[in-house]
């Protein structure tokens, strides 16, 4: 081979990898505000539900083997394409993985396949700092009436926080799962973990580690860097849930890897119509997408009508909490862990879009989420022009 030969080989090499797809790269660093913003660009508006199927009172019993219901995914994903929603936020956890990584990938390829038959891509939750910090694989519990998320599982629990040597566990599990799926097109992007931090605001009494915030201030940015490992061709996040936007005060720990880490911003937000367009406008100073990832309680004044537009005007993706009635029984609100009730279901459901059988709690919701997407089996004319 002549040396203008090689010179023209090495070209060649140089321009095919200029334009290798963003899913075959690795991901070995942070996106770029430019990188974040193409991405985003090739999205849909992103409209959607935290998913839970009605039959299953926290992720274990989503996933694990003997409770995994392909079946009624199917059917609850179905309802939620024909309201016109592309993307679902899911939360998996780490102990089904550990029990036995090769079926837990199996089940939740499965659910992927469900999920793209309905054109829904989902977001992936891999650990969560709220509720019961003492979670156990098998047979869950039955819901406790009339109380809001009574079986919903921390991951990991406190046991897996407490000791130091089950980190090679959980990195095991982060890696295993996001590498299994990093070049995965029905994928939308991996929330690394919920809420972190997070107390259960008198839920459970003192359950938790004395020093939980110090042990997830130092294991968040090792979760960063195992998913960055991983080399994910999706965007890594984790929700921003008790900033400061109304004074723009100094950062904690947790916050301040939250949004160096993420590639694209997400967060949440239960508060007035008024309160979620000022943290939008203060968190776009960021320059990267935005993604509410929580809001939609109905009683406290966070609502489809009046928050779904604003997230529209500012090309926020809105992910609202509660999709079907069922087990987690989030239709009652917050304060049913210090004053449960006593009738059937409240007079207002707190959160959820669907009756068991499919029927929209609110025929206006539905018709608003369809209009303003233009998706959907009912979309006005004006709205699919």
């Amino acid at each position: 081979m002549t040396g203008s030969q090689k010179c023209l080989r090495a070209l060649l090499i140089i321009i095919a990898l200029l334009f290798v797809p963003l899913k075959l790269r690795a991901q070995t660093s942070r996106w770029t505000e430019d990188q974040a913003k193409s991405w985003y660009a090739r999205q849909q508006w992103l409209v959607g539900s935290n998913y839970i199927p009605q039959k299953a009172i926290n992720q274990l019993e989503m996933w694990q083997t003997q409770s995994f219901d392909a079946a009624e995914i199917d059917k609850e994903l179905g309802w939620a394409e024909d309201l016109g929603m592309n993307t679902m936020r899911v939360f998996l956890h780490d102990l089904v993985g550990q029990e036995d990584s090769s079926k837990f990938k199996q089940r939740i390829n499965q659910f992927l396949k469900i999920s793209s038959a309905h054109h829904i891509k989902p977001l992936f939750v891999l650990f969560d700092s709220r509720w019961d910090p003492n979670p156990k694989l098998g047979l869950q519990h039955p819901p406790i009436p009339r109380i809001h998320n009574s079986g919903s599982v921390q991951s990991p629990g406190a046991e897996g926080l407490r000791d130091p040597a089950q980190e090679a566990r959980l990195k095991a599990y982060v890696t295993g799962v996001i590498a299994a799926f990093a070049n995965d097109s029905r994928i939308l992007g991996w929330d690394l973990w919920n809420e972190p931090g997070g107390t259960n605001e008198g839920s459970y009494d003192k359950q938790e580690l004395k020093n939980k915030i110090e042990r997830v201030e130092a294991l968040l940015p090792k979760v960063f860097s195992w998913a960055r490992e991983a080399h994910p061709s999706q965007p890594l996040t984790s929700g921003l849930w008790d900033i400061d936007f109304e004074k723009g005060g100094p950062l904690t720990k947790i916050q301040g890897v939250q949004l160096e880490g993420s590639d694209v911003l997400s967060f949440h937000n239960y508060e007035w119509p008024e309160s979620f367009e000022k943290e939008v406008v203060f968190l776009q100073k960021f320059n990267r997408p935005l993604i509410c990832t929580e809001f939609m309680a109905r009683s406290v004044g966070s609502t489809f009508d009046t928050v779904v537009p604003l997230a529209k005007k500012y090309n926020v993706g809105a992910i609202n909490w509660g999709f079907v009635a069922g087990k987690t029984q989030t239709y009652d609100p917050w304060d049913s862990w210090r004053h449960p009730y006593i009738v059937d279901q409240p007079s207002v459901w707190f959160h959820e879009v669907l009756y068991p059988d499919g029927r929209p709690y609110r025929e206006a919701e539905a018709k608003l989420i369809r209009d303003l997407t233009g998706r959907g089996s009912k979309v006005t004319p004006a709205a699919s022009r």
